[in-house]
């Protein structure tokens, strides 16, 4: 394979869009954590898999500290460097983040390129991006990925400069490539601030939609999970989406929101987000935040684990600590193993229960336990709401039309100058009603 740059703007996303071939490289520090290691090795393989990239091999390596100039030693390099030109890997990946001087330098010894989880996934991100926002949302986490890796980009023009000959010349090259780097320093800069300008447009969007449905109230749900989960699946499913299900990690990056009629013909929303992942970069948590807001203000979350996965446990732990750093675990949670058709460890279904007691088992693809599912959704709605008896003077009149519009009414009666209201009321009424009650 070819590593020379072309002479785009982006050069080295032309060349990883031509590469076919990869070798994985995963780092542990003892024999206790070699098994996560390779789960990790597996989970990026997968990822390959999404770009289009066959793994020639994966090789979890066993290292006592952090090479600061090459990641790992120079005997390990040695010998990842004999495997991938005896399996003629086009890239190596590492499925921790790398340092930009340790990439170069690491460019250098295996005379491929090398690149690393976080750039992998944000290249799966945006080859399979479809909305405006996600496209944003996707450049606006390049661009701060490619910021302290400029010189990278440009080192086609060093490498040009000594086919040539002549000293002169390879001088004069080298100093465009350094004034080259100033250039796409500025052009990046100025890249960023448009798109914040752009993005904060798209998420003044969101919250008008959102407020436009919170005036509705309309209760809506959350589909939270891990990447390939089966969100999807189960929005398709209930409302009959179309959404695309791909057995491929982020088949899906963009927010659907279905509407769906409960058994007890209770109007909802359903909201299908983004998958989490583990060690997901934080470039992209950030880049990502307003879809994932959407778990926030949502209802209540539906959070689907897929107990097919042997790393089940570990999938559910790390999307928790995503919705624990968007703050959105006070949400009531509706917790739903899914695959359980696929499932064939049940000692992973009784592990899982015991940390979740409430769960519900579920195949969205055969709609097994649907009913169990409907009827969890139609309680939890209920807990969200509460019934009062309120008297409410007719001077008030425009409260008792707010509440009887965004309420349940049970039973309604004049007397004298007052209104009484037995009503089932969400609780953001509330503060509302509170002077009203009748004890």
């Amino acid at each position: 394979m070819q590593t020379k740059h072309s002479n785009e703007h982006d050069p080295k996303e032309t060349e990883l869009r031509k590469l076919k071939t990869a070798l994985l490289v995963g780092s542990y520090y003892s024999g206790n954590d070699k098994g996560e290691c390779e789960g990790f090795l597996q989970e990026l393989e997968r990822l390959c898999d999404t770009f289009g990239l066959t793994v020639t091999s994966k090789h979890p390596c066993v290292i006592k500290k952090i090479d600061a100039g090459t990641y790992l030693g120079i005997g390990k390099l040695e010998e990842i460097m004999l495997i991938a030109n005896t399996e003629k890997a086009d890239v190596i990946i590492f499925d921790d983040e790398i340092l930009p001087n340790q990439q170069r330098n690491l460019e250098k010894i295996f005379g491929k390129p090398v690149i690393d989880r976080t750039e992998l996934i944000i290249e799966v991100f945006a080859a399979r991006a479809q909305t405006r926002e996600a496209r944003l949302q996707i450049e606006m986490a390049k661009v701060k990925y490619q910021q302290p890796r400029l010189k990278r980009l440009w080192t086609h023009l060093s490498r040009e400069s000594t086919g040539g000959g002549g000293g002169s010349g390879g001088g004069y090259l080298r100093g465009a490539g350094e004034q080259q780097i100033e250039i796409d320093r500025r052009l990046l800069k100025k890249r960023a601030t448009q798109l914040r300008k752009e993005l904060e447009e798209v998420m003044q969007q969101r919250k008008t939609q959102r407020t436009q449905r919170q005036r509705t109230r309309i209760p809506t749900f959350a589909i939270v999970g891990y990447t390939n989960a089966g969100k999807s699946t189960l929005l398709n499913a209930l409302t009959k989406a179309d959404v695309l299900v791909e057995d491929k990690l982020f088949a899906t990056l963009d927010t659907t929101t279905r509407k769906y009629t409960l058994p007890n013909r209770q109007e909802i929303l359903l909201i299908d987000t983004v998958g989490f992942i583990r060690k997901i970069p934080h470039t992209l948590v950030a880049a990502f935040k307003s879809t994932l807001e959407e778990a926030v203000y949502t209802d209540i979350l539906i959070h689907l684990i897929d107990v097919s996965s042997p790393q089940a446990e570990l999938q559910a732990v790390a999307t928790l600590e995503v919705l624990k750093e968007l703050k959105a675990l006070e949400r009531p949670i509706i917790t739903v193993f899914n695959k359980i058709d696929q499932c064939t460890d049940m000692h992973t279904i009784r592990k899982l229960k015991l940390q979740y007691p409430r769960s519900i088992q579920i195949s969205a693809l055969t709609q097994e336990g649907f009913d169990e599912l409907l009827t969890r959704m139609i309680e939890e709605i209920s807990a969200l709401r509460k019934i009062v008896k309120l008297r409410i003077p007719q001077s008030q009149y425009a409260l008792a039309c707010e509440i009887m519009r965004e309420g349940r009414v049970v039973t309604s009666e004049y007397e004298e100058d007052d209104i009484l209201l037995e009503v089932e009321i969400p609780g953001t009424l509330e503060h509302k009603v509170q002077s009203f009650v009748v004890p």
